[in-house]
């Protein structure tokens, strides 16, 4: 069997282990840990997979795996972000998204932000040149990527670099063995929607609000993904660089689960993320506010949000783990950490 192909059936083949009960998985943990890492394949694992005893968000005590990562997708370099002259094409820049769309973040459109937004004080570039204003170190970064933008940086494209973070920089993903329902839905604003099989965060909605009031765009690049200061490379939306052909994906948990599409991480309560779409390029059908529905013969599970609806997940339909920066730090979701 290739690694490819293991790649493509373990994350289901996990995920039936993890839901299959405590006594089941203490019998058999270093088969978890070798179907958690094969998962992962593709991540930049500093450490774990493991066990530890974990406290989730709503209070419930039990067993969690653990994966240290570093936020630095294998396969793609990150970016670009910001266009530096209106006459730039496409490729020089990210995208953006508004009302469920996904816009280039080409030259042209920052010149048109005035227009796009019906808002005169949108000006991003200087009108003799054309060059655009944008954060060109990580004090600029750092100024201008936080919810209360520093009135120097208005009106100015805001990129933060992979470079701009310290080389041990990592992240600890900590993820409940067995989901704990809950009965009301959990926001992601805390921990983040999940973590992909490449070990990017899944993060929760991007404040668009709180930019576009400073008259600031802060794009993603065309996978998805933008930098800040305290989590390094994450995802906004799902695109094409998480999607690998669902011809690879290989039988498993019966056609149900096969037709639901390709895996592309574990949310922060434990269920399993696949792709926007279905193995036929439907849309999935009955999803819940979460984002989420149950198979005939496949347990619940999610299906990333559009590219452009700033949302990868709606909410959390059980109680969610940890995103840590210290990795021997003890997991105690039901303590909201203090914001940045």
């Amino acid at each position: 069997m290739s690694n490819l192909y293991c790649h493509r059936i373990l994350p289901s083949a996990l995920i039936a282990l993890l839901s299959s009960g405590s006594a089941s998985f203490a019998h058999d943990e270093g088969s978890l840990a070798e179907r958690i890492e094969q998962f992962f394949v593709g991540a930049d694992l500093v450490s774990g997979p493991k066990v530890v005893d974990c406290t989730l968000s709503g209070g419930t005590e039990t067993s969690c795996f653990s994966i240290t990562v570093k936020a630095a997708p294998q396969s793609y370099t990150p970016g670009p972000w910001c266009p530096t002259n209106i006459a730039d094409s496409a490729e020089a820049g990210g995208i953006w998204l508004r009302d469920g769309e996904v816009h280039d973040v080409d030259g042209a459109f920052i010149a048109n932000l005035a227009e796009f937004y019906g808002d005169s004080e949108w000006q991003l570039f200087d009108k003799d040149t054309g060059d655009i204003r944008f954060t060109g170190s990580l004090e600029a970064c750092q100024a201008a990527a936080r919810p209360d933008v520093d009135p120097a940086y208005q009106n100015y494209c805001v990129q933060c670099l992979p470079e701009y973070m310290p080389d041990d920089a990592t992240i600890t993903y900590v993820i409940p063995v067995e989901p704990q329902p809950v009965r009301r839905s959990q926001p992601t604003n805390f921990a983040g929607s999940g973590v992909a099989y490449n070990g990017i965060r899944l993060d929760g909605p991007a404040p668009l609000d709180a930019i576009l009031a400073a008259h600031t765009i802060a794009p993603f690049d065309d996978c998805g993904g933008h930098v800040n200061p305290h989590v390094g490379y994450h995802y906004h939306a799902v695109t094409d660089c998480l999607a690998p052909s669902p011809a690879t994906f290989g039988p498993v948990h019966g056609a149900t689960a096969l037709e639901h599409g390709t895996q592309i991480g574990i949310a922060m309560d434990g269920f399993q993320i696949f792709s926007n779409l279905m193995a036929s390029g439907a849309a999935p059908a009955d999803l819940d506010s979460c984002n989420g529905h149950d198979g005939e013969d496949f347990a619940y599970h999610y299906h990333a949000g559009t590219a452009g609806s700033n949302a990868i997940l709606g909410c959390l339909k059980a109680e969610a783990g940890c995103t840590l920066d210290d990795e021997n730090a003890v997991c105690d979701a039901s303590v909201r950490p203090p914001r940045p």
